[in-house]
């Protein structure tokens, strides 16, 4: 009998995976190019009447204070010491409701440092420290991951059940719809990411 190669089992989760988050980021090129042309727009000449107050453009808030939803990915990851495990593609994928233009929370799924499909739930502050710089901005969010097994279940802490509690802090800036945020994941390393705010 001819020796068939074995097939892992996890090619077709890894290829949904990798379909889906092409998709998804398909889809957010497609919001950011839908906002740098509505960006376009609002910057040719106003159609509205010469006597319009400019009080009321003035007051017209910023997108970024007060859009609700947020859709993120990644696009650059370093770790901060080698490990030949190490993986650079993260795949993020994130989801993020603005309850207030403070408080927050969301959900992701992305691939953790050592390729393994995993996800965290959490609810973050947002805080503004410059007012002069105000769409710059500090995060801190916090809730729970999964996805760290085998033998990398302890490289994440308190992850025996397989779930554990973590805090994220990252920094950001965001121009009209367009944002961008450097995230720290523990003492392992940080990653860049790109994202776009929704009505």
């Amino acid at each position: 009998m001819p020796f068939l190669p074995a097939v892992s089992k996890s090619q077709p989760s890894h290829a949904h995976r990798t379909f889906f988050h092409r998709s998804f980021a398909r889809l957010v090129a497609t919001a950011l190019l839908y906002v740098l042309a509505s960006m376009a727009v609002a910057q040719s000449p106003a159609t509205s009447p010469p006597d319009q107050p400019a009080s009321q453009t003035e007051s017209v808030p910023d997108q970024w204070l007060t859009d609700r939803f947020y859709l993120e990915t990644s696009v650059f990851t370093h770790h901060f010491s080698y490990d030949p495990a190490h993986v650079d593609k993260q795949k993020l994928i994130l989801g993020e409701w603005n309850i207030t233009q403070q408080w927050l929370v969301g959900a992701s799924t992305f691939d953790n440092s050592f390729g393994q499909s995993s996800q965290y739930i959490y609810g973050g502050w947002r805080y503004r420290p410059f007012e002069d710089v105000s769409p710059f901005y500090v995060k801190v969010s916090a809730g729970l991951t999964h996805g760290y097994r085998g033998q990398y279940r302890d490289k994440i802490p308190f992850n025996g059940s397989g779930i554990a509690p973590v805090i994220v802090p990252s920094a950001g800036v965001c121009i009209s719809r367009i944002c961008s945020e450097i995230v720290l994941f523990g003492g392992a390393g940080f990653l860049v990411t790109l994202g776009v705010l929704i009505p």
